[in-house]
């Protein structure tokens, strides 16, 4: 396994359950992977891996910025993918972007059909006072982990 790949991998874990469990992603697990990422590359490719690192987390921030500023994801998933930025350099960066976008699609599909699903499943079985309660889900949907499954699907050898 490559150092990328262990660097991604205790990240990625980190990050999926702390937005998981807290609902937002802490500042330590993207500055460690944007540390890590920079010790990486500077020991692969010296000075000119300090710039592959700070371009890659640019390209990493610049992916998500958009959609952060249009409400549509969170400060911490723009923080996350710059920290693996720097770990998987702007070209692998991109890659692993289109499988977050994949990964993320797939995993709001699931969860709206789940929702739609326990409503019509509700309806059918409680009173309308308490499915009415409970149909109150969370707006919003941890991207950590389609982040994470896109990085790591990036990684994977290409035969």
């Amino acid at each position: 396994m490559t150092p990328q790949a262990w660097i991604a991998g205790i990240v990625g874990v980190a990050a999926v359950a702390d937005d998981l469990w807290r609902r937002q992603i802490s500042n330590w697990i993207s500055c460690s992977a944007f540390a890590a990422g920079m010790a990486l590359q500077i020991a692969e490719h010296g000075g000119r891996g300090a710039l592959t690192a700070l371009a890659g987390s640019a390209a990493g921030a610049g992916v998500f910025l958009v959609f952060y500023l249009l409400g549509g994801m969170g400060g911490g998933d723009v923080k996350l993918m710059a920290g693996f930025g720097a770990v998987l350099g702007v070209t692998r960066l991109l890659e692993a972007a289109l499988w977050t976008a994949g990964c993320g699609g797939l995993m709001a599909l699931a969860v709206l059909t789940f929702r739609a699903l326990r409503q019509v499943w509700l309806r059918r079985t409680a009173d309308p006072a308490s499915a009415a309660l409970s149909g109150r889900a969370a707006d919003s949907i941890p991207y950590a982990p389609a982040i994470a499954a896109g990085v790591w699907l990036s990684l994977v050898p290409k035969t």
